[in-house]
């Protein structure tokens, strides 16, 4: 079983994010799974490379939409954004210059982070989104 299922408890609602947010999580499960089985450093590069450019479309999406309808924490939710990116994309480049390693504990870091954001920030936005777009 991998540490990245999908529960229902994580859908917001808004199926365009919801299936983005399934999208992540496929994702982490196909890392955590190659790294379960002890795939070389080889395999596991383009898989991480999936997953970020993958988190970074899925975070342009969910920014336009907040900014097309004026939300109003965007700046902060785009900021956790950020932050996130530029963490991964510095494991990253450490990774495939050989200085560093994927580990359980950053995929635990990348399941809380998702988790928490999903189920506290994201559910802000989509909440938003209903009561402020027409179905």
């Amino acid at each position: 079983m991998s540490m990245f299922e999908w529960k229902q408890e994580y859908s917001l609602g808004h199926s365009t994010i919801d299936g983005e947010h399934k999208r992540l999580f496929e994702l982490a499960s196909e890392l955590h799974a190659a790294m379960s089985q002890g795939k070389a450093n080889a395999a596991l590069a383009p898989i991480l490379g999936r997953l970020i450019d993958y988190t970074k479309t899925h975070f342009a999406h969910e920014e336009s939409l907040m900014r097309e309808h004026h939300y109003p924490e965007y700046l902060k939710h785009k900021a956790d954004h950020d932050e996130l990116t530029a963490k991964v994309v510095a494991l990253q480049k450490e990774f495939e210059a050989g200085h560093g390693t994927l580990s359980v504990g950053l995929l635990q870091f990348l399941k809380d982070w998702l988790t928490k954001h999903i189920g506290k920030t994201d559910r802000k936005v989509a909440i938003f989104l209903k009561s402020h777009v027409a179905a």
